[in-house]
């Protein structure tokens, strides 16, 4: 484990936050290092389970389709479509979605919410061996949402570590092999020191308790688009946070090699006044992966963000125009699901068109993951933003 040493070392000599400190110096004397315990990974009951489960999702040419939206939000997408927010219509929707004929020849993981995963098709078939027939993982939002964060600049933090081991325990009697837990971090509100800090810790106690119960932990900190810094600045800060959640990744003895992340982008705000492109974006963030990302990792999995369709695919085709350590893919919900809700519009008769629509896009982004993906034919509708402000997930 000497990357995570190395990371957990540079975390603390960077960052100073919350007082830790690796190397001590006295005046006239060498650095010494401090007698504090180093923390040594012990392979678990779960430990080969897991770096199989994260292997498999990291497979070339695949990727994640994220489907946690909570309730509220999946009526919001319904509303977009003229439906009502009721249990019947959450259902067709997403069965529409993991019912898709070829799926799995893009997709290796699905991201449920709590419903979804215990909910069935119309004809009785448990939506988790839909996905097992087509070779996709079924994984499961495990958070419980973001609230104010006291002390800090009108920032957040993540709830859900009450009850999350007993929860993981039956998502994964369930037939889930997979965890998300997604926090954000806000550039306009600082990020402050507190802020951080709090996303790190939350985020390593989460991945500790779910491999403890058998599920890979997909690692999201958000750095949300609002905001109108460059793009040097959101660089800066991913650096800054992505230190300090190995730091405390490494302190919780997770295992890298059975982890998945879910980073942003490194982009320009979504309000500066100059756009960057694929090839900027894809220089920004792979410089940060290299900087803070041990190899252990095996995967990458990108939000979009906001994005429009064809501007996730098209910067993530750049991230893989050569070799990268990590298998850098996708793990999309919006650009996915936007044209698949456009040409649904909550007809039966439209089912089939939009699970068309669903495989273009994946595809697409199968594509890209191997670095083979082109925007030429790609319709006006799939390159409009979807950046909402203040976004709730």
């Amino acid at each position: 484990m000497a990357c995570s040493s190395f990371v957990k070392l540079n975390a603390a000599a960077s960052s100073g936050i919350g007082g830790h400190q690796s190397v001590n110096s006295r005046s006239g004397s060498a650095p010494r290092f401090s007698n504090r315990r180093v923390s040594v990974v012990r392979a678990g009951s779960y430990t080969d389970e897991l770096v199989k489960t994260a292997k498999s999702i990291a497979s070339p040419g695949h990727g994640i389709l994220a489907i946690d939206e909570s309730n509220a939000t999946c009526g919001k997408r319904l509303a977009s479509i003229g439906l009502d927010n009721t249990e019947t219509n959450r259902q067709a929707y997403r069965q529409l979605l993991l019912t898709t004929p070829g799926l799995g020849d893009y997709i290796s993981g699905a991201i449920l919410f709590e419903e979804t995963l215990y909910q069935s098709t119309t004809d009785g078939k448990k939506f988790v061996d839909c996905l097992r027939d087509e070779n996709i993982v079924p994984g499961i939002k495990v958070d419980k949402g973001l609230v104010p964060l006291p002390g800090s600049n009108n920032e957040s933090w993540c709830q859900g570590l009450d009850g999350l081991a007993s929860r993981s325990a039956e998502y994964y009697k369930q037939g889930a092999r997979f965890a998300k837990w997604r926090t954000v971090v806000s550039i306009p509100c600082g990020p402050s020191a507190l802020a951080v800090k709090e996303a790190a810790w939350g985020l390593a106690r989460y991945a500790a308790i779910s491999q403890d119960n058998g599920l890979v932990p997909i690692v999201e900190p958000e750095i949300l688009l609002d905001g109108d810094h460059p793009i040097e600045q959101t660089l800066e800060v991913a650096e800054k946070v992505w230190a300090e959640v190995f730091y405390y990744l490494a302190e919780n003895n997770v295992v890298f090699e059975g982890i998945l992340l879910k980073p942003s982008m490194v982009t320009p705000g979504a309000e500066h006044k100059q756009k960057a492109s694929p090839e900027t974006i894809a220089n920004h963030t792979l410089t940060m992966l290299r900087r803070r990302v041990p190899p252990a990792v095996p995967g990458i999995m990108f939000l979009s963000g906001g994005q429009s369709e064809v501007e996730a695919t098209l910067n993530l085709n750049a991230m893989n125009q050569s070799p990268n350590p990590w298998h850098v893919s996708f793990s999309y919900a919006r650009a996915l699901q936007n044209s698949v809700l456009k040409a649904w519009q909550g007809r039966p008769e439209n089912v089939e068109a939009a699970q068309k629509a669903l495989l273009v896009r994946a595809k697409a982004n199968s594509l890209a993951q191997l670095g083979k993906y082109s925007a030429e034919g790609e319709n006006e509708e799939a390159k409009k933003g979807m950046f909402v402000k203040g976004y709730t997930y």
